[in-house]
């Protein structure tokens, strides 16, 4: 049987932030263990922080000081940096990423995955990074393959693929999830205020939509 184990693949530090990372605390404070495989630093992210505290040089060392800190907020001990530059995963070979997402797979075994719904993302490297992770799994055997989670954000989500069918409340875990948040500053600096202020933000966070992948 295969064991519970939660593996994540976004393109950038943050992508887990907003949609998944009450999901993740969830699962960790379990005692489930989570991999989070992050492609890319998000060095060329246009937000430097408010006020300004980053720029393009020492973008990057930040982006990563912040993910390393949202992931001891959502309890990850197992974080991966492909070392792919942002804005250019949609350039890599689709095959060539899929074998080394497979790598992973095929190491830790996961039960689950977490990513973004091909298609969907709106950015480039979402798409792109959905599309390999996608791609990875579909070569697992059948009976050793993940279920996948996809996080989609497209305007047009629901009326195309659907009402999504698996709604996770996350109100217990509020706390680790606005932290998580928070830690991403150069880029949530603004939201992280909002949710400090808003009660209706905060509720809003409090419920992680995904679609089920069907393969």
């Amino acid at each position: 049987m295969m064991k519970e184990h939660l593996l994540v693949i976004f393109p950038h530090p943050d992508d887990e932030a907003l949609g998944c990372s009450g999901t993740i605390a969830s699962y960790t404070s379990r005692g489930i263990p989570v991999t989070y495989v992050c492609l890319t630093l998000g060095e060329m992210g246009r937000n430097m922080g408010n006020p300004f505290f980053a720029n393009r040089e020492t973008l990057p060392a930040i982006r990563k000081k912040e993910l390393e800190n949202a992931c001891e907020h959502m309890g990850i001990n197992d974080l991966r940096l492909f070392g792919i530059r942002d804005k250019t995963v949609e350039f890599e070979d689709e095959e060539e990423l899929a074998i080394r997402i497979k790598d992973v797979i095929e190491e830790i075994k996961p039960s689950l995955i977490l990513t973004f719904y091909p298609g969907y993302g709106v950015h480039p490297d979402h798409n792109a990074c959905a599309a390999a992770v996608i791609r990875a799994v579909e070569t697992v055997a059948q009976k050793n393959r993940p279920t996948v989670y996809c996080v989609a954000v497209a305007k047009n989500s629901v009326e195309v693929l659907g009402e999504p069918d698996v709604t996770n409340d996350v109100a217990e875990y509020l706390d680790q999830k606005l932290a998580a948040i928070a830690s991403h500053q150069s880029q949530f600096h603004a939201i992280s205020k909002k949710a400090e202020k808003d009660p209706k933000v905060r509720e809003r966070f409090t419920k992680e939509r995904f679609w089920t992948y069907q393969f």
